[in-house]
């Protein structure tokens, strides 16, 4: 079966836009009982313009982003609200660009909800938030691990126990993560989340790098309507359309930081060519200096011999002789200081 690939922005942002679709991925991905979800406005748009060339328009370039609002629903029946923020990237350098945008959401005024003590009394409380990174690179360290999980465990400092009941105050400050490692999911099938997130493994692109090849049947059948998305992807042409401006875009986008990266590396090689210039300009004065002192040093020590042997009634002649020197330079020596 021939399915749209998924690491393009616009085919993701095509499978997520079908609510049944979304609440599948993410419930698999993040292990939650999702009972609803609400696509937040996004960021980026990439789409073709018949009249110019295409256009791109993004806050962040090389980032690709959808943020939900997911109502969950917990072991005990009781439901809360958490945001749930994808950022996507073919890249592993952005992980400035990913903090930036994390930083956003807390300062979003408009991602809070309302907490009810026992006491009655109510205040507003952030959102909290669960971020999920899809990166098409490797991860040092963990290049054979499909899924990394970053866990917040909440301890007693002392006892070291874990603290199991649920704060807002906490939730609201600090969060959990997730990472899907895009490289490893060729080398590993052990669970179906595994099976599911293999429709980014990019062993199964065709030649054609915007279609990849699966079989339905190696999927488990709750994951097909996902697999169907994909493949419905495919009949649409505005997507194979942006699919080719997003090769474009990455490709210049490569190429701005290959040159930014030869620029810097020059600049690099220069600064490194002028501060060994400076230390040797420096190690040169060092030695001159060193030179002048040891030649005044051995100056004044011939002057202190020659008023010693003045002293003992030398000649000047004789002084002059045993080293070395002509009488003019004997000249003032033997007056009295």
């Amino acid at each position: 079966m021939e399915i749209a690939n998924p690491i393009y922005d616009v085919v993701f942002k095509y499978l997520m836009e079908d609510d049944k679709v979304a609440k599948l991925f993410l419930s698999a991905v993040t292990g939650l009982h999702i009972v609803s979800l609400d696509l937040l406005p996004q960021e980026l748009s990439v789409h073709p313009d018949a009249k110019t060339r295409p256009i791109v328009t993004a806050l962040n370039l090389s980032i690709y982003r959808l943020d939900f609002s997911a109502r969950i629903r917990e072991a005990d029946g009781s439901e809360r609200i958490i945001l749930i923020e994808i950022q996507k990237s073919k890249f592993t350098n952005e992980s400035i660009r990913f903090r930036k945008y994390l930083g956003k959401q807390y300062m979003n005024e408009n991602f809070f909800q309302w907490i009810t003590e026992a006491t009655g009394r109510k205040y507003k409380s952030g959102t909290p938030i669960l971020p999920i990174y899809i990166l098409g690179e490797k991860i040092g360290g963990s290049e054979g691990i499909p899924v990394i999980n970053v866990d917040r465990c909440i301890r007693d400092r002392y006892t070291r126990e874990i603290i199991e009941q649920r704060n807002p105050f906490i939730e609201s400050l600090f969060h959990q993560g997730i990472i899907i490692n895009i490289p490893a999911l060729s080398q590993k099938r052990r669970d179906e989340l595994e099976l599911l997130l293999s429709i980014f493994d990019q062993a199964n692109r065709q030649e054609n790098h915007h279609i990849m090849n699966v079989k339905e049947m190696d999927f488990p059948e709750k994951f097909r309507p996902i697999i169907r998305r994909l493949q419905a992807a495919i009949q649409e042409k505005e997507i194979q359309d942006i699919m080719t401006v997003e090769d474009d875009f990455l490709s210049e986008l490569n190429e701005y930081e290959n040159r930014i990266a030869e620029a810097t590396k020059q600049k690099e090689e220069a600064q490194r060519k002028q501060e060994e210039a400076q230390r040797k300009q420096e190690e040169e004065r060092k030695q001159k200096e060193e030179a002048q002192r040891k030649q005044e040093e051995a100056q004044r020590k011939q002057e202190e011999a020659i008023k010693l042997l003045l002293g003992l009634g030398v000649s000047k002649e004789d002084i002059a002789q045993k080293l070395g020197i002509s009488l003019k330079e004997l000249e003032g020596l033997d007056r009295p200081e």
